[in-house]
């Protein structure tokens, strides 16, 4: 699960606490023209909104760290099958690569950047259909972000990385790993998604089920299914994109909440403006979500061969501990750090986080085996 995936869930409290937001004036109507000189100043404004909360929102990690800038354009922009995607750049040296999860960008990676950048040569990429690369309407599967994140290994960052993922980017980090294993000295996951496969169900006959459609499924069923869908969905989407909402929802996942800050909320909602963003959210919701059985743990983690580090928020409601050891009993190779923190613990305990993945990187780049950490990796 996912920030923007649970913001989507409504409850009566996120209504009575409901803020006005910008993003509300692109459900306005009027003519064609008014229409579109409409959604253009929507789209300024909240960018507008945001980067100016950015700079005078503060707190105590701001002042201990240093912070990625926000930019209301973006940063750099690399064009992957003819579509414009976001990352940012910074530093020299062994290259790094973050990516983000489900909802989020490059700019959540704002306290880990400036800290990691002053060793390594560090990228944080956004996935297509977020933050600020485009919104394109293509199918969303794991695949699409498995194959735009091995051709930026390939195209952009060229020698052999680190690559580090939370989440829904933790899977793709996984998967990506596995198919161009040449560029890819270490995988670091951050309470990844993905789910280890049913040893009790035998493939071949689900997808054979899977592949049987009748006539009447086909031509009436499923029409009706997806209106429907459309209709639930673009609700939800509408919930999902509200401060009040995004601010709820991290608020449950974040067990200190110091870090839920108006940069950080910003930095989910103000995607939401662009005009295609209701049909993405729509395609990962009713597509991807629900084909994610079809690539499992165990199966990436069988074609894996480079060192695995598990940086995870012990106080996650949503991926616990219990995953974390399930990966370290099933991949040898893995070396553990538990962190107290939730389901983003390199924003939420950045210090920790920092501390926890350098002196690693320095074991990786001794060349110490994996399976002797120093005592100090044990725990945070």
């Amino acid at each position: 699960m996912s920030v923007a995936c649970a913001a989507a869930l409504p409850t009566a409290s996120a209504r009575r606490r409901h803020r006005g937001s910008p993003q509300t004036a692109l459900e306005g109507g009027g003519g064609k023209l008014v229409m579109m000189q409409r959604r253009d100043l929507v789209t300024k404004g909240v960018t507008l909104s945001v980067c100016c909360s950015m700079l005078s929102s503060s707190n105590s990690s701001a002042q201990a760290l240093e912070r990625l800038p926000f930019k209301a354009d973006g940063y750099n922009f690399w064009t992957w099958r003819g579509r414009r995607i976001h990352y940012v750049e910074q530093g020299a040296g062994q290259p790094i690569v973050l990516i983000h999860g489900f909802g989020a960008s490059a700019f959540h990676w704002r306290y880990n950047i400036p800290e990691l950048a002053k060793k390594y040569k560090v990228y944080a990429i956004d996935l297509l259909g977020f933050g600020w690369s485009e919104k394109a309407l293509v199918e969303y599967e794991a695949t699409i972000w498995m194959e735009q994140v091995r051709d930026f290994l390939r195209d952009v960052v060229k020698d052999p990385a680190v690559v580090v993922g939370n989440s829904l980017g933790g899977f793709t980090t996984l998967f990506a790993a596995t198919e161009v294993p040449e560029l890819v000295r270490g995988v670091v996951l951050l309470n990844s998604a993905g789910q280890f496969g049913d040893p009790n169900r035998p493939p071949e006959a689900a997808e054979a089920a899977a592949g049987e459609e009748s006539a009447v499924t086909r031509l009436v069923v499923r029409p009706l299914k997806e209106a429907f869908q459309r209709v639930v969905l673009g609700f939800l989407f509408w919930q999902a994109k509200q401060p009040a909402r995004v601010e709820k929802v991290l608020k449950s996942v974040y067990k200190d909440a110091t870090n839920v800050d108006e940069y950080l909320i910003g930095s989910i909602t103000a995607p939401t403006a662009d005009p295609n963003a209701g049909e993405v959210y729509y395609r990962l919701m009713s597509r991807f979500m629900a084909n994610q059985s079809r690539y499992t743990l165990d199966r990436l983690l069988g074609k894996l061969s480079c060192p695995l580090l598990l940086l995870w928020g012990d106080l996650d409601p949503w991926v616990g501990p219990a995953k974390a050891a399930q990966i370290k009993k099933f991949y040898q190779d893995t070396t553990v750090v538990n962190l107290q923190a939730g389901h983003c613990p390199h924003d939420e305990a950045p210090e920790q986080f920092n501390g926890a993945l350098l002196e690693w990187l320095a074991s990786l780049d001794a060349g110490k085996p994996a399976d002797q950490p120093e005592p100090a990796l044990q725990s945070v």
